[in-house]
């Protein structure tokens, strides 16, 4: 059973997104200016759609937090939608939609559209696309910024950057840039990659799609530092850490790979070159001259840094649309049109620091326990410091 423990709700035109986060220790200082700046970063990135102007995400603190420290109780969590203002007539829990209104009847190839309809037996898709939406991760954002602030209480950072965005891709490695630097320089692009020659081709791709009615994806890496040795487990399948940060990094919208360290390079490398050779001195301890296996083997962190990255596809709204099936006449028509991005890459980044800063503050608590900052402090420094 995970030690930090959270759940989402709410649809994208609804009210407000709400969460609940438990498991967080007593007494650790909180900012709700730096889960706010969080939630901002998520809503930044060159490629995003109209709903980014009307939103201005920001937290509301409904309990276990006083006095900017958490009190050991299940935190909960409000974030309002603005455009709740232009939709409320059609999404009232109570009241049946606006006169105006129009069911959504012709589902997105490649989103939930269909497939939820089906399950959920549903004759209006709204019902499906709403939750289904990437809004609900502004709520894991700002539940995983009270988590973050844990780790970096511990002096763990979490860090990312775009490496591709189509069939473009930064010469830039993370081994190059200083970790600490490494998200101011990441936010000064305008899709977060450290190569300025890439940055502008990675424009010009959005440009294109965006003219021609199309979208793209790309793919991110999430870096963790100073992730100590030990957290997760190889004992069993559902404890190895590799396997929940898969999880949880597949579990974003449109998210279709994963990979860890090397991640498919491994397959085509020969042993020698895909392990990383251990070596030790007194003055340090354990150490490796390289990070192939991005700071994991056997489900356990080895001590270096943690590598993740995450392939997203294109998103499934096309301004030209394609070919589908109206759900209640099964006559043949195009995809609905749903207010959308081009290329939400930039933002997924921060979406993935924020997945990787639950997931690891739960190892990181399961490894030490405690109540309190100050308990986890004590064992923090028995168990885990050089």
């Amino acid at each position: 059973m995970s030690h930090l423990r959270y759940l989402t709700a709410g649809e994208s035109h609804g009210r407000a997104l709400v969460g609940i986060l438990e498991g967080m220790p007593a007494n650790l200082s909180v900012s709700k200016e730096y889960i706010d700046h969080q939630l901002k970063r998520r809503q930044s990135g060159y490629g995003r759609g109209g709903r980014m102007k009307i939103e201005q995400d920001q937290v509301e603190v409904l309990s276990g937090i006083r006095s900017g420290k958490t009190m050991g109780s299940p935190i909960a969590c409000v974030v309002w939608n603005r455009d709740w203002e232009n939709w409320g007539k059609h999404m009232d829990p109570w009241k049946p939609p606006f006169e105006r209104y129009h069911p959504v009847t012709v589902p997105r190839p490649g989103h939930a559209d269909l497939a939820g309809t089906l399950k959920y037996r549903q004759s209006d898709i709204r019902n499906v696309l709403e939750r289904a939406s990437a809004r609900e991760t502004a709520m894991r954002v700002a539940l995983a910024s009270i988590a973050r602030q844990l780790l970096e209480h511990f002096q763990i950072q979490i860090a990312s950057h775009v490496v591709q965005i189509h069939n473009v891709t930064s010469k830039i490695e993370f081994s190059e840039i200083d970790p600490t630097e490494l998200t101011a320089l990441a936010d000064a692009s305008p899709v977060r990659c450290l190569d300025s020659t890439a940055e502008k081709e990675m424009i010009a791709r959005i440009d294109q799609a965006k003219a021609e009615g199309n979208s793209v994806g790309g793919i991110f890496e999430v870096i963790a530092t100073n992730v100590p040795a030990g957290l997760g487990s190889y004992a069993q399948w559902d404890r190895k850490l590799d396997g929940l940060i898969s999880q949880a990094m597949a579990s974003l919208p449109a998210m279709k790979a994963v990979e860890i360290g090397l991640g498919v390079q491994s397959a085509s490398r020969w042993g020698a070159e895909c392990h990383d050779e251990i070596y030790y001195e007194q003055s340090k301890g354990y150490y490796r001259k390289t990070n192939r296996a991005g700071g994991l083997e056997a489900g356990v962190t080895n001590g270096q840094p943690l590598r993740v990255r995450v392939a997203m596809k294109p998103l499934s709204t096309l301004m030209r649309p394609l070919d589908s099936v109206n759900i209640v006449t099964k006559e043949a028509v195009k995809a609905h049109v749903e207010r959308s991005d081009v290329c939400a890459v930039p933002a997924a980044s921060i979406i993935g620091e924020a997945i990787l800063a639950l997931v690891l503050a739960d190892a990181f608590l399961e490894k030490l326990g405690g109540d309190s900052i100050e308990e986890i402090e004590e064992r923090y420094s028995l168990k885990l410091k050089n």
